[in-house]
């Protein structure tokens, strides 16, 4: 068997908002709570890998970067844009509303409450 990932937690100030947050800008589906209490907020991102977003005291915010197809980051910008989110081309200047991303040719930067980094490359 290939080694694939699973899952991973993501930290947040509130799970519930962040994992819907994500969800809905990276038009993805939030599923029910799990875990017990159902402490995690779980968001698919493929057919093997789910982001669980957990509540902890003192959040300290992760880099998450993804590839995606060009019409899937269209769509991605289209949201980020008109929900007022700010993003940018640099993890230095994630408000600068460009997406010349310096590794691709386009990409953006944004970020949740919680200071979690998002990452969205496209390869066209």
């Amino acid at each position: 068997m290939a080694v694939s990932l699973n899952h991973t937690i993501v930290p947040a100030t509130d799970h519930r908002a962040a994992a819907r947050f994500f969800a809905t800008v990276m038009g993805l589906e939030e599923l029910p709570p799990a875990g017990a209490d159902g402490h995690f907020a779980p968001v698919r991102v493929n057919e093997r890998l789910t982001l669980d977003f957990m509540t902890v005291p003192a959040a300290e915010g992760h880099h998450l970067a993804f590839d995606v197809d060009p019409d899937t980051f269209d769509a991605i910008l289209a949201r980020i844009r008109a929900a007022g989110i700010p993003y940018g081309s640099s993890p230095r200047d994630r408000t600068n509303g460009r997406i010349d991303h310096p590794l691709c040719p386009r990409g953006l930067f944004f970020a949740d409450d919680s200071g979690n980094l998002y990452e969205v490359m496209s390869p066209a």
